[in-house]
């Protein structure tokens, strides 16, 4: 067992703790949404205006089909850690060793699935006939490269369960800074089209793949990966399973009713596409603070968890759930002052401006609820409680966000009624987590011992 103890969160300082394991996470995923920017603004100033739609229009169709997986990942990281918390080198590596088998797996079927639906998605969220073609190359080409999208999220999962997330970051680095290098390239300077900067953008996850296996592979720790090893082992596999399956249907529901909600913005035009695209990459800053707390919290609670710590599981929740909502309100004052500049980097019509800045101040000074929603669900999730954010998220942020776009924009066409449909099931869904919260504090020993 690795005796060094820099990667334990279950000792130390709590803040000192939390944001060590905190930061790194914040930066990868700053980095990989530099990088998804990047494509925006690269395709949307050398290619144009329905480029730009192409590549904005595919996002929420990727997020349906890799959330499912990702959220896979998020289980089969809560059990990694609560083992290594306990001290458990056995089973710990018997659920490393079934996450990376399902990994493999579940890339292939990505692939295959990825590419034969995409004509049909695309119609089906009713993507205009000057963009469909473009959507399809771009969609196809990123869908033969989703293994490594897959493998790395897995990779990056293991190595944070056990502490480690500046690892991940460096990869991630490394991948942001091959994607600008490449999309520059194909698309500037070699006028590839848009199918290409889908292709710099799987390149470089193969990148970020390839370093991350590379550290599990060669690490002399007891998260170490032995390829022989690699396979199905039953009760590991069924623990992942039922740790991750809630967060997978999660996401996947969520990426669909947000596919829902681009049908209803494709309903408009082009330049509402560009717009509310161009708006999504600035909201994705935003995302940061509230991705980063909410895997950290989980991680933390779950391996403060497994060696019994209950007195820190509490100091890491309080301490994530003031920090967090507070970056991501002081985000979203930034965005909402800034956002006319933001939205015309990625591309200058008046219309498309207009459109992306109606967007970012109708929902940008809600940020701080959707911080606290995600890292209530970490939390929860951390505890062995994914069935309980599932519920409430599929209830809040699918079928009653789906209902309310449907009867309203019907009664009121106007493209407004969309955006609003975020903040109201943010407000929503924070009141129930917070209900939850507070039942779930008075009985933490008594839900580690139902674990």
């Amino acid at each position: 067992m690795d005796h060094t103890g820099h990667n334990r969160l279950t000792e130390g300082s709590v803040p000192k703790k939390m944001l060590t394991f905190a930061l790194p996470i914040f930066f990868s995923n700053l980095f990989q949404q530099l990088y998804n920017a990047v494509d925006s603004l690269i395709v949307g100033n050398f290619i144009g205006r329905p480029a730009l739609a192409a590549v904005s229009s595919s996002s929420s169709m990727i997020m349906l089909l890799i959330g499912f997986i990702n959220g896979v990942s998020l289980g089969a990281g809560v059990l990694i850690a609560r083992y290594y918390g306990a001290e458990d080198e056995e089973r710990m590596s018997r659920a490393i060793h079934t996450t990376v088998a399902l990994g493999l797996c579940a890339g292939a079927a990505l692939t295959v699935l990825g590419v034969a639906l995409t004509p049909q998605l695309l119609r089906w969220i009713g993507t205009p006939t000057d963009v469909i073609d473009s959507s399809i190359l771009y969609f196809r080409v990123y869908f033969l490269g989703s293994s490594a999208v897959v493998l790395y999220n897995m990779g990056a999962s293991i190595l944070q369960s056990v502490g480690d997330s500046r690892s991940p970051m460096k990869y991630l680095l490394a991948a942001s800074a091959a994607n600008v290098v490449l999309d520059l390239l194909f698309v500037a300077v070699l006028n590839l089209g848009v199918g290409s900067a889908a292709l710099a953008t799987i390149l470089s996850q193969c990148l970020s793949a390839f370093l991350a296996f590379r550290k599990l592979t060669r690490t002399g720790e007891c998260y170490k990966v032995t390829w022989r090893r690699v396979g199905f082992q039953g009760p590991a596999f069924r623990q992942i399973i039922t740790l991750g399956l809630p967060s997978g249907v999660q996401n996947s529901v969520i990426s669909l009713a947000n596919v829902i909600v681009q049908a209803n913005i494709n309903s408009f035009d082009s330049a509402a596409m560009a717009g509310c695209g161009a708006y999504s990459r600035i909201e994705g800053f935003a995302f940061l603070p509230v991705t980063c707390f909410a895997l950290a919290l989980s991680t933390f609670v779950s391996q403060n968890l497994g060696a019994r710590r209950f007195d820190r599981v509490r100091a890491g929740m309080r301490f994530g759930l003031l920090c967090s909502p507070l970056l991501a309100e002081v985000i979203g004052v930034i965005i909402f002052t800034a956002s006319p500049v933001l939205v015309a980097a990625f591309n200058s019509e008046p219309e498309v401006v207009a459109f992306g800045v109606a967007y970012a101040r109708t929902v940008s000074l809600f940020y701080c609820l959707l911080s606290f929603s995600h890292c209530s669900a970490g939390i929860l999730r951390g505890m062995g409680r994914p069935i309980v954010p599932m519920a409430i998220m599929l209830s809040v942020w699918c079928a009653l966000r789906i209902t309310y776009i449907t009867v309203t924009v019907r009664l009121i066409p106007d493209i407004r009624v969309v955006y609003w449909a975020y903040p109201l099931t943010w407000s929503i869904s924070s009141v129930l987590f917070a209900l939850c919260l507070w039942r779930l504090l008075r009985h933490i020993p008594a839900v580690e011992a139902q674990n």
